[in-house]
């Protein structure tokens, strides 16, 4: 009997969703202190710690005649070599060759016969190293990812020895007709353990009632959000192509952090509002009216409570927020995310959407496939805008701290921009995502947004 792990719904639907212009990874461009590292002395450090996160080792197999969803098995052939590689940059090396780098390796798929993960490394001036990290969005969320970055850096700059990692030998994966049996049974006892959760439910009345009611109202909230469709920006809302442009943009914590106390709202809301106002500059400067514009942004949510913290797979909700690129005053524009995002919380969008991805566990996997291309196809939204967490202290490679790391988001259907954050270590890095003909003057957004951080922290500072 071959070992396997079957993939969630929301993790095969990021399979479904991808297509030849939709690359369906996440991705980061960090950059760390030059302590000599070398290509063999990254990949050695690697596999030392990949026995703590042992899908790094799985590849997919896909279940005869699409009668399930794919599963993860070792991949005997597994070799450090295809997943960790050195390259050079073109003179003169800088940080825009990286990002050129960068560029161009989101802008194609990973091999989906190899475990899904690459990592690059380049050579940077003034004693800098640049690692570029792309992992298949159905092995890891945002929020997971994190997590699972600090399996290969460390606390401290000079940690004490490691025990030598166990001998990994790959398990042997199931045979095609094993994989069939088994996803027949699966298939033909889902309605079975879904009437024993509703069983489960009906024991504790008061508590089912009380989530049977935040269910309800969300999933409204959820339903009226996908049956609209985002405002059509002629510029900005039109099909992706394959290629990417990509932005790094760094702006201090604490700069959000004041705004934040000043106008009594939260983090996030002040990333939506600053995101708002580099929209409105990119769209002004495109000539385009933005009178009383809201375009709508795609913001997931974390799901994961803190005992799943290490684990891997999505745990993500959403909601759909509308930004007000209309409106010209800063603060107003902060003023109305705040109230919307109050307003989207209260709505229970989020749980509305969690409890739709939960339910597809027991859908077909036909269905699946037909919703994850219904995803790369959608106009739900014009843009996305994930935030996340990270820690607030150094990290080290081996020695050389990361002094920043540049999340990347991929696009789908007609979101020609997304927008990706991480704080760590008293900074808030932004990566910038465009697709490449849809928005060549991704800089001017990326100005648009240092233009709105810098509003605010004077409006902040006037209080």
């Amino acid at each position: 009997m071959g070992t396997y792990e079957r993939l969630s719904a929301q993790d095969a639907t990021f399979l479904y969703a991808e297509s030849p212009v939709a690359h369906m990874h996440i991705g980061t461009l960090a950059i760390f202190e030059d302590t000599g590292l070398d290509e063999q002395g990254l990949a050695a450090h690697i596999e030392s710690r990949l026995h703590l996160v042992p899908r790094f080792r799985k590849k997919l197999m896909w279940v005869p005649y699409g009668q399930g969803r794919p599963v993860w098995v070792d991949d005997p052939h597994f070799d450090i070599r295809f997943h960790v590689r050195h390259t050079g940059l073109p003179k003169p090396g800088g940080m825009a060759e990286a990002i050129r780098l960068m560029e161009r390796l989101m802008s194609t798929p990973l091999d989906r016969s190899r475990p899904l993960w690459e990592i690059w490394m380049v050579d940077l001036p003034e004693g800098r190293k640049g690692l570029i990290q792309k992992t298949h969005h159905c092995l890891i969320d945002g929020v997971s990812g994190v997590d699972l970055g600090t399996v290969i850096l460390d606390v401290m700059k000079d940690p004490p020895p490691s025990k030598p990692p166990p001998p990994w030998e790959p398990q042997p994966p199931p045979s095609k007709q094993e994989l069939l049996r088994d996803s027949l049974i699966e298939t033909f006892t889902r309605p079975a353990e879904l009437a024993a959760k509703v069983r489960q439910m009906r024991e504790a009345p008061q508590q089912f009632v009380e989530r049977a009611a935040e269910v309800v109202q969300g999933l409204l909230s959820f339903g009226k959000a996908t049956m609209d469709f985002a405002p059509k920006v002629s510029s900005l809302t039109r099909p992706i192509g394959p290629h990417r442009r990509f932005i790094p943009l760094t702006a201090p914590l604490a700069t959000f952090k004041h705004i934040k106390r000043a106008f009594e709202c939260k983090i996030n809301d002040v990333v939506l509002a600053v995101v708002a106002g580099g929209l409105r500059r990119l769209l002004v400067e495109r000539g385009e009216s933005v009178d009383d514009l809201h375009l709508r942004a795609l913001v997931p949510v974390s799901v994961r409570d803190p005992s799943q913290r290490m684990t891997y797979g999505n745990q993500v909700s959403m909601m759909a927020a509308d930004l007000p690129v209309g409106e010209p005053d800063p603060v107003q524009r902060l003023k109305y995310v705040t109230a919307q995002m109050t307003g989207l919380k209260e709505s229970r969008q989020a749980v509305g959407a969690d409890f739709w991805v939960k339910l597809s566990e027991y859908a077909p996997p036909t269905v699946l496939a037909l919703a994850g291309r219904a995803i790369a196809l959608q106009r739900m939204v014009n843009l996305t805008v994930t935030n996340v967490p990270g820690p607030q202290f150094p990290l080290y490679l081996r020695g050389g701290k990361l002094l920043a790391a540049y999340p990347f988001v991929p696009l789908v259907g007609t979101t020609t921009l997304g927008v990706a954050l991480v704080s760590y270590d008293g900074g808030l890095h932004f990566g910038l995502c465009g697709d490449w003909d849809g928005v060549p003057d991704l800089d001017v957004f990326a100005r648009g947004i240092e233009q709105s951080i810098a509003e605010l922290r004077e409006a902040a500072d006037a209080q």
